[in-house]
């Protein structure tokens, strides 16, 4: 059967058909898609298959280490900056190994299309010491996940994939398995002490994965992904290129009657040294081709010497931002079109807050509040009101990282600033904000912190919010004080009185916080829509 797919859906049907019993994920451009489609998939329905979105990237990876420690299969997904939101339990999990497969989906944005850094999540892998693959097209991703599968069930260890925006976001024809693989029974581990990562059980595990990096080398150079491909055998060249991920294709589109060179096509990690020295015995110079940061190429470069390697590091690619095949022509000198370059005739058109947006009058609010005192700050998050940073609100001061918010406003009121506010989302201080809550509580910072309620996670699409109906509940739980939790309908006839809710609560020296509350406009338009359809 061939299907026409989106990357991220090649990667979800490829889970769904290798018999994963539950995906665990944080909402993150661009890796959201692959948990809807199986949220959607009539195989989740038929077998009852986990799919419900988690509090954030650390709670979805130790959900799948408790899925794979009863011997079931486990996908967890998340865009780059979530893989430091679970880092902790990622890391560990080598250490302690798995039972069932447990497969890490990555997603990285090279270019930053909606991201705060172009990090590179291979780092991460290395670091782990786990096996880590990069598909080249739609095809790859679709059959790497049973093969992922496999490998962690096979070495025991997790396995991360990672893929870049464009193999996530664009679309190719992708050959499928006419059924699904059965499901994992229950089983318990054989070495249940693994688990218990003491001093002395982490101690010989260390010492273990390390032993197995060899094998995962081998097993790298023997890869039915990676390939050494000479246009003509024995023959000594001038160049030879190292591709990885979707780089090979791009480099096929540069030399679509062939590459004239030798390349190495690597998309299964650590990196493979023995195919590595092959080519370097056969080129007098090797060029790197990657999407996101020179790992390969400083890689190579330790083997080989940094003069021999030329690449991101060198300036002979881009050092920043993606790949594209205009960028992979210019590599070689030869001339393009350059149509990957964006459009100088159209005019940029900045993004804004929707029309009838509720963040739009928590803004109009706090500016009006704000301008009355010289020194105030509002620090922010990250959410869709991020762009009260831009016009025509410029109301906030940072924007760090998930849940940065209260615990930087927090830091800024402990240093003596007043008034310091926090602007926080219900998505958001659910993902992380809880705990940065519970610091200002436990110190009595004079912090007022507004946490935006639009009952859903809207930035990445409408998807589910954790603590939708309970975020008072949390916030007295946590000890704010029932006189300074203050919840309001944000619409513009309300202005006058949010404006008073938060002078008021600037004034207290104390932990206070406003829940303004309205349903983001685009989910609620989508549930009228349907609902118009359903009667008709």
């Amino acid at each position: 059967m061939k299907k026409l797919l989106l990357g991220d859906q090649a990667i979800a049907l490829g889970a769904l058909n290798a018999g994963i019993s539950g995906v665990y994920a944080y909402p993150g451009t661009p890796s959201t898609e692959i948990t809807e489609f199986i949220q959607g998939s009539p195989i989740t329905k038929e077998r009852g298959i986990h799919s419900r979105w988690c509090t954030n990237e650390k709670t979805a990876m130790e959900a799948a280490l408790g899925a794979s420690y009863v011997g079931k299969r486990a996908l967890v997904c998340m865009k780059h900056v979530g893989m430091n939101v679970c880092a902790d339990p990622f890391v560990n999990s080598a250490m302690s190994g798995v039972n069932g497969g447990v497969v890490v989906l990555v997603a990285d944005d090279p270019s930053m299309h909606s991201s705060q850094n172009e990090q590179d999540s291979r780092f991460y892998a290395k670091f782990a010491m786990v096996p880590s693959l990069e598909p080249s097209n739609q095809q790859e991703a679709y059959d790497m996940m049973g093969y992922a599968f496999e490998l962690s069930e096979q070495q025991g260890l997790p396995v991360m994939v990672r893929v870049t925006t464009r193999m996530a976001h664009s679309r190719a024809v992708v050959e499928i398995a006419d059924a699904p693989r059965a499901e994992n029974e229950l089983s318990f581990p054989k070495t249940p002490g693994n688990y218990v990562l003491l001093p002395a059980n982490a101690t010989r595990r260390n010492k273990e994965v390390i032993a197995q990096q060899v094998t995962l080398e081998n097993m790298a150079c023997e890869s039915q992904y990676n390939a050494l491909i000479f246009p003509e055998a024995g023959k000594r060249y001038e160049k030879g290129v190292v591709t990885c991920g979707i780089a090979y294709n791009y480099l096929m589109e540069t030399f679509p009657d062939g590459v004239p060179f030798p390349v190495l096509k690597i998309t299964q990690y650590p990196i493979p040294k023995k195919l590595i020295k092959e080519l370097a015995d056969a080129c007098d110079q090797i060029l790197v081709l990657e999407e996101g940061q020179p790992i390969v190429e400083e890689l190579i470069g330790g083997v080989l010497g940094s003069d021999k390697v030329k690449g991101r590091l060198t300036g002979d690619v881009n050092r920043t931002g993606e790949l594209t095949p205009d960028t992979v022509k210019a590599a070689f000198g030869l001339a393009c079109e350059k149509v990957y370059e964006k459009s100088q005739v159209v005019l940029p058109r900045p993004p804004a807050l929707c029309q009838g947006c509720s963040h739009r009058d928590v803004y109009t609010a706090l500016n009006d509040v704000i301008n009355e005192y010289p020194n105030a700050k509002v620090f922010s998050d990250i959410g869709c009101y991020t762009l009260g940073a831009l016009p025509p609100f410029r109301t906030i001061s940072s924007c760090i990282d998930m849940g940065a918010s209260i615990t930087m406003a927090k830091g800024a009121a402990d240093s003596g600033l007043f008034p310091a506010i926090a602007v926080i989302g219900d998505s958001t201080f659910t993902h992380s904000g809880m705990t940065g809550l519970l610091d200002a509580i436990n110190s009595k910072a004079s912090i007022t912190v507004v946490i935006s309620d639009n009952l859903t996670t809207a930035m990445t699409g409408g998807q589910d919010s954790a603590g939708t109906g309970r975020i008072e509940s949390i916030c007295l739980g946590l000890g704010v004080e029932p006189e300074h939790l203050r919840v309001m309908l944000p619409i513009p006839k309300n202005h006058d009185e949010l404006c008073n809710i938060i002078r008021e609560e600037i004034e207290y020296k104390g932990v206070s916080v406003i829940v303004p509350r309205r349903e983001c406009i685009q989910v609620m338009n989508r549930k009228l829509k349907q609902k118009r359809a359903n009667k008709a």
